[in-house]
């Protein structure tokens, strides 16, 4: 059983590939043949559950923050 990370729980994301918000639920490690490749479970607006590769989603308070300062 891959272990999953819940210490981000409810933070809002950007999906880079949809460019939509949602929210985090876990991190966990997808273990390919050859290699393991970090993901997380999100949640859309809708309320649909998704898995995403760590490296495609950023937290969405960075651009908050840069835009405000």
């Amino acid at each position: 059983m891959t272990e999953k990370d819940y210490h981000l729980y409810g933070t809002k994301v950007l999906n880079l590939k949809t460019q939509e918000i949602g929210l985090l639920i876990c991190i966990w490690k997808n273990k390919f043949a050859d290699a393991e490749v970090d993901y997380a479970t999100c949640v859309d607006k809708q309320g649909k559950r998704y898995n995403i590769e760590l490296d495609s989603i950023r937290g969405f308070e960075d651009d908050f923050f840069k835009a405000n300062s």
